[in-house]
């Protein structure tokens, strides 16, 4: 057999091995994310540095309780701000410390550790749904109260929750070293990524890459005024550099609403506008004002002219060093509410919200399933078994059916560093090499995807383990075992019994961004859009929030579809076919921007009744989003100047009723 024939068997026999399913490959392609180099030596440092002391001082198990209250800390250690990190960090060390403490009480107690761990994870549940932080301190509140009850602590009580939050606080306080010296870095450096990504989106005008290019808009707009916003509730300075960096934010908006004018019209834009975007970027990033220099081209559209005079403005605003906000006042999403409003809000939320009870329900279930078993059945390290259970089932992390395959996956992975750890390496100063090397792992495969994460945290809690228990090589097994017993737990009790697993509520969110995008229209040109001609006012900052709000809404339900292509059949089949819409309702907002930009530059407003004509489309297109689980191809009749602004508008709302799902081609 000739070299030839060879290869064509070996291409014949791969062809023959099934595929991997979709969701499973896309789980564990690792992303594209730069590593935190910064967060990574943290980690090293403040994981290894407790061991060390507690072999110093002949206490191996408290340095590695410190060390596990670190690793806590390294998993929240994700926020840019300086600010944020003390609430992303010292927050749910708090909660991690009730868990602990509550735990403790109920260590050895049978049946009533079961009924309290499964009351605490009803409120832990319920508490995460509310935003980010709480969701890592309902995550820590449950996670440090099955430890404490299924390790024994050391006496008296409060010694294990102090020894944890000490770890905890000291990522902190390595997390805000530089504090001082670089106060406003963070802010700055996200809202100069906004003119970089704005540029880019310039660059792309008329191009395929400007949809890509926008998505970066969005997330680049959404970040920046996360940070500066949450900063502004504390900081009401007139001229504060927190006030500058939120007026150079804001007019970043009319260049990001011209860019939709300038792809419509299908020309390139010249190089020197995103080149003084850019600019504009390292202006913002280095903190300096000056005199502008602006050297364009003129502009030879309407479209070119909307860019060039939200460009100016721009230039105008970034270089001015005692720079405001816009005349209106208004920031475009609002400046945050008090926190003791805030947190009214969030109590209510929760309390009245159906999915934080659902929620809160299914994990106590879990939770409940898992600590009957392990009291009924021995099961060595049974504490595991629940703290699997936790993160896979923890709600903003993605599919509950991917994230348990995974988990058991990267977990595999991880017993083999970790066997090899516990074989080869012997107890002592050794570990704390071992854990040098180990920790930074945890944030540099974080950013990768779940399963990696799982994998580089397994070996470092095993390490963990080892030093708190002496059990070496014996611990691998059962922690493999507990794993596997926990993903099958969350998989039955915490998906498959559950229906909104089966019939995802993704048509609900996207039906919702439909009606938004109809409401978005009726304001941009309807009697509220057209007092001041859109050019400034209340009007148009109310215009520019809800734009703003439509792309952020947008964003999400992106999530959504993505996390719901990670599922099985039917979910992850029935998101594929109904991705298109996604595009096509963002396309249908980029053309309502694009003709309202025309319309405030000179262009005919359009009639009543063409606007109407749209809106209602759109409407039903949302109630047929909403009352069928596929799409329904919808032949639109909209008529109107084919000359007019709002002749775009018409062929996206046209092109998104006329997308049909697979296997269902019905005319109506």
């Amino acid at each position: 057999m000739g070299d030839r024939d060879r290869d064509r068997v070996r291409t014949d026999a791969r062809a023959a091995l099934p595929a991997p399913p979709a969701w499973l490959v896309a789980g564990l392609r690792p992303k594209k994310a730069p590593v935190p180099w910064a967060a990574a030596a943290r980690a090293s440092v403040a994981m290894a540095v407790p061991i060390v002391v507690g072999l110093a001082t002949d206490k191996p198990a408290y340095g590695a309780l410190v060390s596990m209250g670190a690793l806590t800390g390294v998993i929240g250690d994700t926020a840019d701000a300086y600010r944020m990190r003390v609430f992303n960090i010292a927050l749910p060390q708090f909660f991690g410390a009730v868990g602990v403490t509550l735990g403790t009480l109920v260590y050895g107690e049978g049946w009533l550790a079961v009924g309290i761990l499964t009351l605490i994870a009803l409120v832990s549940g319920m508490i995460s749904s509310i935003g980010a932080v709480a969701s890592v301190s309902g995550l820590l509140l449950l996670l440090n109260a099955v430890v404490g009850a299924g390790l024994q602590m050391p006496d008296p009580w409060w010694k294990a929750p102090l020894l944890l939050s000490l770890g905890g606080l000291f990522v902190l306080a390595l997390s805000l070293l530089a504090w001082p010296l670089r106060g406003r870095v963070p802010e700055r450096g996200a809202v100069a990524a906004t003119y970089g990504a704005a540029a880019d989106l310039l660059a792309a005008a008329g191009t395929p890459a400007y949809e890509t290019r926008r998505q970066a808009v969005t997330q680049a707009l959404n970040h920046a005024y996360d940070l500066v916003l949450a900063r502004r509730a504390h900081d009401h300075g007139r001229r504060s550099s927190l006030v500058r960096l939120l007026a150079q934010l804001n007019v970043v908006i009319p260049l990001v609403e011209a860019a939709p004018a300038a792809h419509l019209h299908g020309s390139p834009l010249p190089d020197a506008i995103p080149a003084a975007v850019r600019e504009l970027a390292a202006t913002v990033a280095a903190g300096r004002g000056g005199d502008p220099t602006l050297e364009l081209p003129a502009p030879a559209t309407p479209s070119q002219r909307a860019v060039d005079v939200a460009l100016r403005y721009a230039s105008a605003v970034v270089h001015n060093a005692d720079a405001d906000p816009p005349a209106t006042g208004d920031d475009p999403l609002g400046r945050p509410a008090a926190l003791r409003i805030r947190a009214r809000r969030a109590t209510r939320d929760v309390l009245l919200s159906e999915a934080s009870w659902r929620y809160g329900l299914r994990l106590a279930l879990c939770i409940g399933l898992a600590q009957s078993l392990v009291s009924l059945i021995p099961v060595p390290r049974s504490y595991w078994v629940a703290l699997t259970i936790t993160f896979v089932l923890k709600p903003d992390f993605g599919s509950v059916f991917s994230r348990a395959v995974l988990r058991a996956l990267g977990t595999a992975a991880g017993v083999v560093v970790g066997a090899a750890v516990l074989a080869e390496v012997p107890r002592g100063w050794w570990n704390v090499a071992v854990m040098a090397v180990l920790a930074p792992l945890i944030p540099a495969l974080s950013v990768k995807g779940y399963a990696f994460q799982t994998a580089a945290i397994t070996p470092v809690i095993l390490l963990l383990s080892d030093i708190l228990n002496h059990q070496g090589f014996d611990l691998v097994v059962p922690r493999l075992l507990d794993s596997l017993i926990g993903c099958g737990i969350a998989l039955i009790a915490g998906y498959l019994l559950w229906p909104e697993s089966w019939h995802t509520r993704i048509g609900d969110r996207l039906a919702d961004a439909v009606d938004d995008a109809a409401d978005y229209v009726s304001y941009a040109f309807g009697t509220a859009g057209e007092g001041d001609g859109g050019g400034g006012g209340a009007d148009r900052a109310e215009r520019v929030r809800r734009r703003r709000r439509i792309y952020r809404d947008l964003s999400l339900v992106r999530s959504e579809f993505q996390r719901a292509l990670t599922e099985p059949p039917p979910t992850g089949r029935r998101a594929a076919a109904w991705w298109p819409l996604v595009v096509a309702v963002e396309r249908v907002v980029d053309a309502t921007t694009a003709a309202r930009v025309r319309v405030n530059h000179g262009a005919p407003p359009p009639a009543p009744a063409e606007v109407a004509a749209i809106e209602r489309q759109l409407r039903g297109m949302a109630e047929g989003v909403r009352s069928s689980t596929t799409l329904t191809q919808v032949r639109a009749e909209l008529t109107g100047d084919e000359t007019g602004v709002l002749a775009p508008l018409r062929q996206e709302v046209t092109a998104a009723r006329a997308i049909t799902s697979p296997g269902r081609h019905r005319a109506t």
